[in-house]
């Protein structure tokens, strides 16, 4: 029942974020005729800029553009790019797949990293380890992604020289921008793995289990570690809906082709429509890894499909 109810959930929330999605060419300060004309570096003609708003459909009632627009995207038509008169949909699966590049490694690494971490230092609770790491895992999930991102460059491209600055062309290129994301995200993942971890640690069934004469290590591995899986799966399911969409600020700063790179390059050039089409991606990549997490769920605990 969660399943078919989160399903039945998907269909307005999706219709939702695309009128809202479509809104925007109304609260933009220009509309399309304006930008298209702009960027011809033409002077506008009033009636010039008429005739192409009724070519285009804009003249018509908001809710009658909406439908219409609606029924192209259902079809994989997004339109055409305002500035380079590409189809937007093209621009989307050219994009598309440096951004699953660098989300799937990313995820990868954070996962290798935060989550033998995290038990570790649940298992050495106010140890020296337990607080070394935690205080690197607070100082670095208070670092923005662009002071990480920099000084990976710095250390890597300029000091040793191991990885060139604009390496896009090269697989060597996506190792600074995922490491850099690993970073952040494992410092996050880290404290919820271990506060997770603890919280199992403390349950009755782990006292029954020490009782039975255990070792601490199976009781880890084999009991515990399956509980901890439900706060891994809720939180790499929450990531990898955000890594799809596009990591602007990471994608800009090593210059790496994906969705969030496009997505700055749209918004600087006031491109709504490609805006307006990595914003309803974003948002049907975030609601379906969310689905896909809610059925992993049941996978792994069957209790939830009772709940």
């Amino acid at each position: 029942m969660r399943i078919w109810h989160r399903l039945i959930q998907f269909i307005p929330v999706m219709l939702g974020i695309t009128l809202l999605a479509f809104g925007l060419l109304f609260i933009a300060p220009n509309d399309a005729v304006s930008v298209r004309l702009s960027a011809g570096e033409t002077s506008i003609n009033p009636e010039v800029a008429e005739a192409m708003r009724a070519q285009l459909g804009l003249d018509k009632p908001f809710f009658t553009q909406y439908g219409i627009w609606l029924l192209k995207v259902l079809q994989g038509d997004f339109g055409l790019s305002l500035i380079t008169d590409l189809p937007i949909a093209d621009m989307l699966f050219l994009a598309l797949p440096f951004t699953l590049k660098m989300a799937t490694l990313s995820m990868v690494l954070t996962l290798i990293i935060s989550v033998p971490t995290g038990i570790f230092v649940a298992s050495c609770q106010n140890s020296k380890w337990d607080y070394i790491i935690r205080f690197g895992s607070f100082v670095f999930n208070a670092i923005p992604n662009f002071i990480v991102g920099l000084g990976l460059l710095y250390l890597f491209s300029y000091y040793l020289g191991w990885i060139p600055v604009l390496a896009t062309s090269n697989p060597i290129g996506l190792i600074l921008p995922s490491l850099t994301l690993a970073i952040v995200m494992s410092s996050r993942y880290i404290r919820q793995v271990r506060a997770a971890t603890l919280d199992e640690l403390g349950k009755d069934y782990v006292v029954g289990l020490r009782a039975k004469g255990l070792k601490e290590y199976t009781i880890l591995y084999r009991n515990v570690i399956k509980n901890v899986l439900m706060v891994v799966i809720t939180l790499t399911g929450v990531s990898i809906g955000s890594l799809l969409g596009g990591t602007v600020v990471v994608e800009t700063i090593f210059n790496w082709p994906g969705l969030g790179h496009l997505l700055m390059d749209a918004i600087t050039k006031r491109d709504y429509p490609v805006v307006q089409a990595i914003v309803v991606w974003m948002s049907f990549a975030f609601l379906c890894i969310t689905l896909i997490t809610d059925i992993s769920y049941t996978w792994i605990n069957p209790k939830v499909k009772k709940i």
